[in-house]
């Protein structure tokens, strides 16, 4: 090789390494929604800034904001949607996002403040449930499991009030956004409810609920999730090394789930 050449490449070469090392110390940043997920991201992320990963948290107080930001490139990996969402977002919105790893199936309930029993509901009740696609969905399901209403046999994931053929009760339902469930849950008969948000906000308490989704499977986990040109980034795998196998991180969410395996599973970890 002519001593040009030569020098060229090296040159290449250097640049590629500064390049690669530049990624590597940038903060890797995880968007997050309130409780538990945000808790555990930032125990983890403690642990893995000791093996020299500096890792942000960004919270996001909404479902929709945390995509837009992966897909934007603002944040490198978020952590607040389970498979199921991710499908419907990928499939509506044109994301090129992956899941990297399962991490907490958080199951939900339905729960009432006014009513001790299912039983006990009256006929015309007011019934909360979230508003976006999926799990518009997946209360229906949890409601026709409680043997509330009967939806036609063939509904999918995506369900709707429309697929609704029997409802006995003349239950009527209010949508509302995911989050501002456990507030609307004062105000109706019954509601869907989701023990990450229950549980910080001390609004009632989380293991009474009259029903839950314990019947799902490991789809329902929220999920690690990055952008496909991203996925296989170094930091990322090493920062879910680091909470997958912290003992600090598996205590907090023992702990926040009020030490009841009734309310949550770690999906990365075999049944």
């Amino acid at each position: 090789m002519k001593p040009l050449s030569l020098f060229r490449t090296l040159v290449t070469l250097a640049g590629a390494a500064v390049l690669a090392g530049s990624a590597l110390a940038a903060p890797l940043k995880i968007g997050v929604v309130p409780g538990i997920f945000a808790d555990s991201v930032e125990l983890a992320a403690k642990e893995a800034k000791a093996q020299g990963l500096d890792v942000q948290v960004v919270e996001f107080t909404d479902w929709t904001t945390p995509n837009v930001a992966l897909d934007a490139g603002d944040i490198d990996l978020n952590y607040y949607q389970n498979s199921n969402y991710l499908a419907n977002a990928v499939r509506s919105k044109g994301f090129d996002f992956v899941s990297v790893q399962p991490g907490i199936l958080s199951y939900l309930g339905l729960y009432s403040t006014r009513h001790k029993t299912l039983a006990d509901l009256p006929d015309g009740a007011r019934v909360a449930i979230a508003s976006d696609p999926v799990n518009i969905g997946r209360a229906l399901r949890l409601l026709q499991h409680a043997g509330l209403i009967t939806l036609r046999p063939d509904t999918g994931l995506l369900g709707t009030q429309a697929d609704i053929v029997a409802n006995p009760r003349r239950l009527r339902f209010i949508e509302v956004e995911g989050p501002q469930l456990v507030r609307a849950t004062q105000d109706v008969d019954l509601a869907l409810g989701y023990p990450y948000f229950i549980i910080p906000a001390k609004a009632f308490d989380a293991s009474k609920g009259l029903a839950y989704t314990r019947y799902e499977d490991d789809s329902w986990a929220i999920q690690f999730v990055a952008r496909k040109d991203r996925a296989a980034d170094p930091r990322i795998a090493q920062f879910l090394a680091v909470y997958k196998t912290s003992p600090s991180v598996r205590q907090a969410i023992q702990r926040f789930y009020l030490n009841d395996a009734g309310l949550y599973r770690l999906a990365w970890l075999p049944r």
